[in-house]
């Protein structure tokens, strides 16, 4: 085969809930990710990747099957998903690539639901623990001794040097943290003691200027967190204000903590592409299931619309097609990334794939028909935990438009109490921070007919009629 030509290896490295605001590559005004910075120094950042549903199941079944979760069956934590179904790993393991899954599954477990069309798989249960976690490796379930991050790293060079080396491969290298409840490992556990953290701009968001669902949603720094999550009691005699910052201090030190971790091993995958020689020949892409809320709009977790839930960090390095240094504010989205490899690899897309390949934008040739908004839906209505409303939308360069409708619709993990329905919409150019619904605006007035009109488009084109 012509060396411009060569099929890719892909590593395909994903945490859990690791916003793009925690990566300095991303300017984070709260942490130094510099192993993961080599990635977007030697390949492109994407500024606008967005998941289409922000929690962790429907994320990863999209990104296995290039299929928004109405089309994949997993709209919600409480839907498993049928390893039947065509998947990347299955068409690249049908064109000889060799497959492996490590870490996070959390996509079901059982026949019909554990990882199909990999030569080797070795997952946490459920959520996993970080510490000496129960691991089911090809459906044999057994203690590993160590922390989660690093079993995951020290497995993914194992299957590595056990590879054919003369046969490409993809790895899927998937970490458990900085999912909650963000225990740290003992080498980065005092990280940041004598730190203050910088709160966000809208750390005291009271919610005046969004709709009620953001009012009514179980995720306040101040109010939602217990301690597990903080490790400790708070001290007696705080204010409320000086009682919510105690809090924040405590939970976004241990995800920084855990989060540098993964940084030092993303390190450690680097290094053995360079010791093996085969740098040149591997794409690398770090990404995170979704975003995260770091104490922004004073909450934790995600599933809302709101910016810094739904963007996802996403950062890749292929040294022959990718040039190095590079940055686009073009849209990409989860839908996309099973694609994107399958392009690389010389692979025909199967049509039933819902998503673009990226490699144009990749290449710094995006189409003149390129995509300029993201449709977006969470199926979740008012969840036990976190209760956040169900919910669709669009995204454009410059708007977000937001409809709580108010329905469980018997999804899984939801619950049946309806609300009265709601809009929002920010001018994402005035109003960055989403702190404004302008929807009831009069000069909007065109603005939103306009958006709702693309928005049924939209979600009349991906075959969403719910």
């Amino acid at each position: 085969m012509p060396e411009q030509n060569k099929q890719p290896n892909v590593i395909f490295i994903m945490s859990d809930d690791h916003a793009a605001h925690a990566m300095s590559c991303y300017g984070s005004r709260i942490n130094e990710t510099p192993n993961l910075d080599r990635i977007a120094d030697e390949g492109m950042r994407f500024d606008n990747c967005f998941c289409t549903n922000s929690i962790c199941a429907p994320s990863r079944a999209t990104i296995l099957t290039g299929l928004y979760n109405h089309k994949n069956g997993v709209k919600t934590l409480g839907d498993q998903f049928d390893s039947r179904q065509p998947t990347v790993q299955k068409i690249l393991r049908d064109n000889d690539y060799q497959t492996a899954l490590v870490g996070k599954w959390h996509l079901g477990h059982g026949e019909n639901h554990d990882p199909a069309d990999f030569d080797y798989w070795n997952i946490f249960p459920g959520q996993g623990v970080y510490h000496d976690p129960v691991m089911i490796e090809m459906g044999e379930e057994k203690t590993v001794q160590g922390y989660a991050t690093d079993l995951v790293t020290d497995l993914s060079i194992d299957w590595m040097e056990k590879r054919d080396k003369d046969r490409p491969f993809m790895l899927m290298c998937h970490h458990k943290a900085p999912h909650r409840p963000w225990d740290p490992d003992e080498k980065h556990a005092h990280l940041y003691e004598d730190v203050d953290i910088p709160e966000p701009l809208t750390f005291h968001d009271d919610y005046s200027g969004k709709a009620s669902a953001a009012k009514e949603a179980k995720m306040r720094i101040d109010r939602d967190l217990v301690t597990r999550d903080v490790k400790a009691e708070p001290p007696e005699g705080l204010t409320p204000k000086q009682l919510k910052s105690w809090y924040y201090q405590r939970y976004i030190k241990d995800y920084l903590r855990c989060i540098a971790s993964i940084d030092d091993n993303v390190g450690r995958l680097l290094e053995y592409l360079d010791s093996e020689g085969i740098a040149e020949d591997t794409m690398v892409v770090y990404t995170s299931d979704q975003g995260f809320f770091l104490g922004d709009h004073g909450w934790y977790d995600k599933r809302f619309m709101y910016e810094e839930s739904l963007r996802m960090p996403f950062i890749i390095r292929y040294p022959r097609a990718i040039k190095a240094g590079t940055t686009t504010r073009d849209f990409a989205t989860n839908v996309d990334f099973a694609e994107t490899f399958l392009d690389y690899a010389g692979i025909d897309i199967p049509e039933f794939m819902q998503g673009r390949s990226l490699r144009p934008v990749l290449e710094e040739r995006t189409p003149e028909d390129w995509q300029t908004s993201m449709y977006y839906r969470y199926w979740e209505h008012l969840s036990v935990e976190h209760q956040v409303g169900a919910h669709y939308g669009l995204r454009t360069h410059q708007y977000k438009l937001i409809y709580y409708y108010g329905e469980a619709l018997g999804c899984a993990d939801a619950i049946d109490d309806p609300r009265t329905p709601e809009w929002e919409l920010f001018n994402l150019e005035n109003d960055p921070y989403e702190m404004n619904n302008v929807y009831h605006d009069p000069t909007y007035a065109e603005t939103v007919e306009r958006l709702k009109e693309e928005l049924y488009s939209f979600k009349q084109r991906v075959g969403d009629d719910e």
